[in-house]
């Protein structure tokens, strides 16, 4: 099935210890209504392994189905003062005790990228992530994906790195690509990070890629109520209240 979603990607600057309340706040809290107000689906909420990007830091990720259903979201979201869906005053305000701020893309998916319902009922899963940014010298996104997959994907799979999506950035130069990988444990990420560096083949590879100006890549830990961790969308019973 080809996929024509379109995705929100969020880096969210958590304050202080909230991190565990911001990303239940999300899942809990936030996407039950998104699903039933705007069509909108979960793929992921997980907190940035701090050793590896910026911390406390959340990252979020969202489904619509097309640009018509996102721009339907867009108008509900900025009829209110502030630009914010006044149905959800109380939400943000206690969204607003949690993070500071953050930077979001817009993503188009490669036509080969699972959907969230799609991994779910495959059982996809990890015991972490890996969420690469890729930036090009020009423009070549799509072609850049095609490279990982049919290149990077072999070398991974050596040490069970799973590819689970592939987007480049909308509204942008066709210069930025963002990967996703489920890693099934902490040894596997571990051995493939080495591979980097002690891997010949996979050196090889990476130095052959020219057109690439910069490539970070942090670990993700997906919370709680995040699909690939449930194998389901987050659901209003999923609300709890927080011990003081």
């Amino acid at each position: 099935m080809t996929n024509t979603k379109v995705y929100i990607h969020e880096f969210i600057d958590i304050i202080g210890h909230n991190r565990a309340r911001y990303m239940q706040h999300m899942t809990a809290n936030w996407s039950p209504n998104a699903q039933e107000d705007r069509n909108q689906k979960c793929y992921g909420v997980w907190a940035t392994l701090g050793s590896t990007g910026r911390w406390p830091e959340v990252v979020n990720l969202w489904e619509h189905d097309s640009w018509d259903e996102l721009s339907a979201s867009f108008g509900v979201e900025a009829v209110g003062k502030g630009a914010q869906d006044p149905k959800l005053a109380k939400w943000w305000a206690a969204a607003a005790d949690l993070r500071r701020g953050g930077v979001d893309r817009l993503l188009e998916p490669t036509p080969w990228s699972p959907t969230i319902d799609e991994l779910c009922a495959a059982g996809v899963s990890g015991e972490c992530y890996a969420h690469e940014i890729i930036k090009l010298k020009g423009r070549g996104a799509s072609e850049v994906c095609e490279l990982m997959r049919h290149q990077a994907v072999p070398l991974a799979a050596r040490h069970d790195w799973t590819l689970v999506g592939a987007w480049k950035t909308a509204m942008a130069n066709d210069d930025e690509c963002i990967l996703l990988w489920a890693i099934p444990t902490w040894a596997k990420w571990g051995s493939f990070e080495a591979a980097q560096s002690h891997d010949p083949e996979v050196r090889a590879w990476r130095d052959g890629l020219d057109m690439v100006q910069s490539w970070q890549r942090i670990v993700l830990v997906a919370a709680p109520l995040s699909p690939l961790r449930t194998g389901r969308q987050p659901a209003r019973e999923d609300r709890i209240d927080w011990e003081e």
